[in-house]
């Protein structure tokens, strides 16, 4: 299948009315490429393993919307034929328009022909199997190699989740999670994304875990890893919906019920989390945190002595911090 782009180079002010607009001419999913930094609520939604750094924002916003090309040289709109050169023609009008109501920038609009492009699984060619300490992490579409036969393997695919076990944050909490998780333990995991710190404490010994998300994808990739390492699902429950907000959300997650709680997020959401965290740990249960680059790494502790944790361990991999703290 090969697809029209019609790119437009406007403002990041205009973004939404021009998204707005377009919607309304049958083009729909815009890529926005721009260096806006995000909102602080975008960041309390990311539970993921690194928070890049980006160019700094100057304004300008790139948006990109597809028409499907048929054989015929056609393209597909709403269920509707039509041209690029109709398609190009109402872009630049409904751009014209709305320069009486918001600054859409220099509205350069450019007209490219793509090839299909599989957005989900295109990501693979980058993700290839890999060791933590003597653990083989391997994806779904590899096999294990006869050598390897002896080792400890997690079968791992983060589909539209987050979390392949790469990051430096992932490994500090996986190495934390395989010197505290005993046997029969219960695990919370917060932000369990793939379900791969969960996982592993189910393949380490824990009994049952729990994790937590506000991504909706990561019930299924998380279900789907564990089928691939032969873990039964019942053994991991997940629960979509915010910890640190959402009462529903807490007293269904438990109180007072956790031996180990893992929290691989970033450091802006493990200072209101943390002292939510203390109500699901049972007395002397173990609360490892990751996620914290350097500098935060001073706040986060604060916050996990402030809320009545006593500091066990701080481990360091790269730039990046792991906090291990008991529940007295």
């Amino acid at each position: 299948m090969k697809w029209m782009k019609f790119r437009i180079k406007t403002t990041t002010e205009a973004e939404d009315m021009i998204i707005s607009s377009l919607y309304d001419i049958g083009l729909e999913g815009a890529q926005i490429e721009d260096n806006t930094p995000l909102t602080s609520l975008e960041k309390e939604q990311m539970f993921v393993d690194i928070l890049p750094d980006g160019p700094a924002d100057d304004g300008i916003a790139y948006l990109n919307f597809f028409a499907e090309k048929k054989e015929d040289g056609t393209l597909e709109v709403q269920g509707e034929s039509t041209d690029a050169e109709t398609v190009l023609r109402k872009i630049k009008r409904e751009l014209e328009e709305l320069r009486q109501f918001v600054d859409v920038g220099e509205g350069a609009v450019s007209v490219d022909e793509t090839e299909d492009i599989d957005w989900i699984n295109n990501w693979k060619q980058y993700f290839h199997q890999f060791y933590i300490d003597d653990i083989l992490v391997i994806p779904s579409w590899e096999e294990v190699k006869e050598e390897d036969g002896d080792k400890m393997v997690l079968h791992i695919d983060p589909g539209t989740a987050f979390g392949t076990g790469m990051h430096e944050t992932t490994q500090l909490c996986i190495r934390q999670l395989r010197r505290y998780v005993t046997k029969g333990a219960q695990m919370l995991d917060v932000g369990t994304g793939s379900g791969i710190l969960a996982i592993l404490s189910l393949m380490f010994g824990a009994e049952h875990a729990v994790g937590t998300d506000l991504d909706p994808c990561a019930e299924e990739a998380a279900e789907q890893n564990c089928h691939a390492n032969g873990i039964d699902p019942g053994r991991f429950d997940r629960i979509i919906g915010n910890l640190i907000t959402d009462e529903a959300v807490q007293d269904a997650v438990g109180y007072e019920k956790y031996d180990i709680v893992a929290a691989n997020i970033l450091a802006d959401v493990l200072i209101p989390l943390t002292p939510v965290v203390l109500q699901r740990l049972k007395r002397g249960g173990i609360y490892i945190t990751s996620g914290i680059i350097d500098d935060k790494e001073g706040a986060v502790l604060e916050t996990v002595k402030t809320a009545g944790f006593e500091v066990r361990e701080i481990n360091r991999q790269g730039e990046w911090v792991c906090i291990t703290a008991r529940r007295p």
